[in-house]
């Protein structure tokens, strides 16, 4: 009998032990607002299921330490690993060294570079960036009449999101309905709240006008109102764009400084990510994309997500 209870013991905890999952993810960076969302939405996720450990790290915007990461990950064993990648270009290797240890890999939020070419058992979850840039500067375009100056502020070049929502930008432009407006500056400001403002201080200094702020996300959209504010614009004559719809950027809209965000479903990548990062580890099938809606934001509707990100 005590042998019998003995080995029905054994079976439930190895039973347990097969069905406990690990997954290693490496963020570009923690100190990010929107990031925080994501890596907080994952991580809330991950304690509402039974057996899955997750073990994340901070790659502090360091291609060479989330490259480390990644190999440390792959010597521990965990199932599956998540990247938020610092550089986007960056990628190919990794998934070269995940791929070569049979390990599943899911990026989320930014677009790897070999997004078309990804081996098996990788995804990407993340927002369709063709929607978010198009979104903010179609709205900008409406407000302004379809003509106006407008200064760009660029995230990081190295990322693909920064490079798209631009490209976005310049693409509505080119529209019948937008071909008044004018780009007369165009800057990156590496996605950075305190650069933004730098660069919007540095822009008012050298005598720029303008009638709309262009941003590739909130952070720097931010900085940009701050200094605008700082220098005594009125910022009823200027309108400001942004992307993510953080919390912060939701703040400055009600409070009649930011005109336009688009939402980002930060918490729902985070979601999205882990769910198809376990799916590859048991075996199955899902899309090589995964894309979550982006949603227009605006004075009108800014109450309906405040409680979103």
């Amino acid at each position: 009998m005590k042998k019998f209870i003995l080995g029905t013991a054994m079976a439930l905890v190895m039973s347990t032990a097969a069905h406990a999952e690990t997954v290693g993810v490496s963020m570009a960076k923690f100190d990010d607002n929107f990031l925080t969302v994501l890596r907080n939405g994952m991580t809330d996720y991950a304690k509402t299921l039974s057996g899955v450990t997750l073990q994340v790290e901070d790659a502090q915007n360091d291609v060479s330490k989330q490259q480390s990461q990644i190999q440390n990950f792959i010597a521990s064993k965990v199932d599956a690993i998540i990247v938020n990648p610092v550089d986007t270009d960056a990628t190919t290797a990794m998934s070269k060294l995940a791929a070569d240890a049979g390990i599943p890999l899911v990026y989320v939020n930014r677009q790897p570079v070999n997004v078309d070419t990804l081996p098996e058992k990788q995804a990407f979850v993340a927002s369709n960036e063709q929607e978010s840039g198009t979104l903010e500067t179609k709205e900008i375009c409406r407000i302004l009449g379809g003509k106006g100056k407008a200064v760009v502020i660029m995230g990081e070049l190295s990322n693909q999101a920064a490079r798209m929502r631009t490209q976005d930008v310049h693409d509505v432009i080119k529209t019948d309905e937008c071909k008044g407006l004018e780009i007369v500056e165009e800057q990156t400001a590496n996605w950075d709240r305190t650069q933004g403002a730098d660069l919007m201080t540095n822009w008012l200094s050298s005598g720029i006008e303008f009638d709309a702020v262009i941003s590739n996300n909130d952070e720097m959209a931010i900085g940009a109102i701050q200094a605008l504010k700082a220098a005594g614009k009125d910022m009823t004559k200027v309108v400001v764009g942004g992307v993510d719809a953080t919390q912060d950027a939701l703040a400055a809209m009600q409070a009649g400084d930011l005109d336009v965000t688009v939402f980002q479903d930060a918490a729902g990548q985070g979601k999205g990510s882990l769910d198809a990062a376990l799916k590859l580890a048991k075996g199955e099938k899902i899309d090589k994309k995964v894309y979550i809606p982006f949603q227009l934001v605006t004075p009108a509707n800014v109450k309906d997500f405040v409680t979103k990100n």
